[in-house]
């Protein structure tokens, strides 16, 4: 009879550390992504929030947009942007 393994043991001793990386993330990675979550909620609460002038909205608009890439960019190349400064050596 062959013995069913849903998937391997993995040792879980020191806690958190274990657990980011076998999710992939550092614990700045995590906190990095989320602040983009944040940045991008409040991005998105701003367009929502648009007015009926044409030009304010216009305004409010490409304001909320450029918070939206920034959370984006942040989400995205976060923890490489904040590693040069966090692993720095010297």
């Amino acid at each position: 009879m062959r013995k069913f393994i849903l998937a391997k043991p993995v040792d879980m001793s020191e806690g958190f550390k274990d657990f980011f990386d076998t999710i992939g993330l550092t614990g700045a990675g995590l906190v990095t992504k989320g602040i983009a979550a944040v940045i991008t909620v409040i991005a998105l609460r701003m367009l929502f929030q648009l007015n009926s002038d044409p030009k304010g909205a216009l305004r409010k608009g490409s304001t909320a947009v450029g918070t939206l890439f920034v959370a984006v960019v942040l989400a995205l190349y976060g923890d490489t942007l904040f590693s040069t400064v966090t692993d720095a050596k010297g």
